[in-house]
């Protein structure tokens, strides 16, 4: 259930997660990861919950959606596990 705080809807972490099908501990890890510019969130009462907008919301559901190439492996790479020079 989100939380209204003047007039802007907030929505805890828990709440993220369990809308996009992920688990606490993978929202909180792709949160802390540098390099993808996630929203931190704000603390709310003293930090016991970290509060996100709907924008911040939006943004963490494109990254959870977000599709990528797959990388072909390298083929010098298989020399390592063949033995091979």
């Amino acid at each position: 259930m989100p939380v209204i705080i003047d007039g802007t809807r907030y929505y805890s972490a828990a709440e993220i997660a369990k809308n996009l099908r992920i688990s606490r501990s993978t929202f909180w890890r792709w949160r802390g990861l540098s390099e993808e510019n996630l929203p931190v969130g704000r603390r709310y009462r003293g930090g016991k919950m970290v509060l996100f907008t709907e924008e911040e919301v939006e943004a963490i559901r494109s990254f959870a959606n977000r599709l990528e190439p797959v990388q072909r492996a390298n083929r010098d790479q298989m020399k390592l596990f063949n033995g091979t020079k």
